[in-house]
């Protein structure tokens, strides 16, 4: 296998270090010699700050994931709806939200632009929490009015996804692509566990008064907030007409017959397949740890905040694997990765045991998540991109409600019991070893699409065929 990369030298003011005075570490720097961007001081000025809004657009979303997205099971818990309705918090509201995002590309186009589509969803999807705020101040609300309000906030937050996607490619240049979002990721994923912590130990005070549920609303209360800056800070990021152009839409059935004829789009079912295979045990980690393992809040945050700092540390090593030898290799490190984690939960006697695995899972999904990232923007055409996300997010949906349904199955018939739970993680690791012959067929042969005034980065041979948070794992790195 032969992978072609245009490797280039990222200059910097600073000699030997290639980062200029003023600019953070690990930021990408901004060539002025590029011959495919404006080379005035304006031109890249808006660059650097579409760039630095971008980060703390990511920053402010991962705050409001980890303090507010991540606890929705336990507040389920908390409200005494059961563990396994607690495990479908996700699933099934995620489902309908992926319905309710279909609306997107007609959206963008009535609009005419990608970022105002997105700003509107992710106010939606900040609004979402109040309800879940409400129910929380008052005691509790019928169980429709919390899978609603979740539906809501996944409808949102896919329906920003496609149309953020094609817009960012218009934003970040394709020689930082895998820098800037390696370096964003990694603080993105400190975000996550600023609010996860925050909200760990604010569950755990609240618990110690007999307050749970004010806590509860409290943090859904910030999780909100920080939702609102991400939308102000998505507003001020500038917006090309290239970013809008002539949208295309892609048919499901030209999308099939695209991936029978081996086209690229294959690899959206190695993604699926690995969706289901994580979800048969993935939401159901939350409820085996505070139910069966009965842990105190303190060490579930121990736990969870130990994936999200693996993933903090191995991000700059992922970037740049990436920029070396492309995202194709990297899902490679990253789908062999996953699959032994979560059997490994057969193994662990030890809480300190279950925190080795947990970092060793931290590493993994850092680099599957990454290079799954990175591939949708080299191989999906910048035309096509927002109605393929959109279908893709529904396939992602779906796949997500069978891995769950088969995963709550297993603990009907099983049980609720910890043996019940334990053959569920091994079942899980099973199925991701299986996801490989996707992987395989995937990549026999990979030519990736450009679009006509792209430059060629990345081509791998071998072969006849072709090829693509956030998704954000709400239960830990399993």
């Amino acid at each position: 296998m032969k992978t072609l990369l245009h490797r280039r030298q990222i200059r910097g003011g600073k000699a030997g270090t290639g980062h200029p005075p003023g600019r953070p570490e690990g930021f990408p720097a901004i060539e002025p010699d590029r011959p495919e961007l404006d080379t005035n001081d304006a031109s890249r000025g808006r660059l650097r700050d579409d760039l630095r809004a971008s980060v703390v657009d990511g920053a402010s979303f991962s705050v409001m994931v980890g303090i507010g997205e991540t606890y929705l099971p336990a507040f389920v818990l908390a409200l005494g709806m059961g563990e396994i309705a607690a495990g479908l918090i996700v699933s099934l509201p995620l489902l309908l939200g992926a319905f309710l995002q279909l609306i997107s590309p007609r959206a963008v186009t009535r609009l005419k632009s990608n970022r105002r589509w997105v700003v509107i969803c992710v106010l939606l999807q900040a609004g979402s929490f109040i309800p879940m705020i409400i129910a929380a101040a008052c005691g509790g609300a019928p169980p429709v009015v919390i899978y609603l309000a979740a539906a809501l906030y996944w409808g949102a937050g896919l329906g920003a996804g496609p149309a953020w996607n094609t817009w960012m490619e218009s934003i970040v240049p394709r020689y930082v692509r895998a820098p800037f979002f390696a370096w964003r990721s990694r603080l993105s994923q400190a975000g996550v566990l600023v609010g996860f912590v925050v909200g760990g130990f604010s569950l755990q005070y609240g618990k110690s008064l007999d307050r749970s549920l004010s806590a509860f609303a409290c943090i859904f209360a910030v999780a909100a907030a920080c939702r609102f800056i991400s939308a102000r800070f998505l507003s001020e990021q500038s917006e090309s007409p290239l970013a809008f152009g002539n949208q295309r839409s892609v048919t499901v059935a030209e999308l099939w017959r695209r991936i029978v004829a081996g086209g690229s789009e294959r690899m959206l079912l190695y993604f699926l397949a690995v969706q289901v295979a994580v979800q048969i045990s993935g939401p159901y980690f939350t409820p085996y740890m505070l139910k069966q393992l009965q842990i105190s809040y303190v060490d579930f945050v121990a736990l969870l905040a130990t994936s999200f700092i693996a993933k903090i540390v191995a991000l700059p090593a992922c970037g740049r694997f990436a920029f070396r030898f492309g995202a194709r290799r990297l899902v490679w490190v990253g789908g062999l990765g996953i699959i032994p984690v979560s059997g490994l939960w057969l193994y662990a006697d030890s809480f300190m045991q279950l925190v080795a695995i947990q970092f060793l899972a931290g590493v993994v999904w850092a680099a599957y998540e990454l290079a799954m990232f990175l591939l949708f923007f080299e191989t999906v055409r910048q035309d096509e991109r927002t109605s393929i996300l959109t279908t893709y997010n529904l396939g992602n949906a779906i796949a997500l409600v069978i891995g769950s349904l088969i995963g709550g199955s297993v603990l009907k018939y099983l049980g609720q019991c910890p043996e019940a739970y334990l053959f569920l993680f091994s079942l899980s690791s099973t199925a991701r070893g299986v996801t490989l012959l996707f992987l395989r067929w995937a990549t026999l042969e990979f030519t990736a699409p450009l679009d006509d005034d792209d430059e060629p980065q990345l081509a791998i041979h071998a072969s006849p065929a072709k090829f693509p948070e956030p998704a954000t794992v709400s239960a830990p790195a399993e």
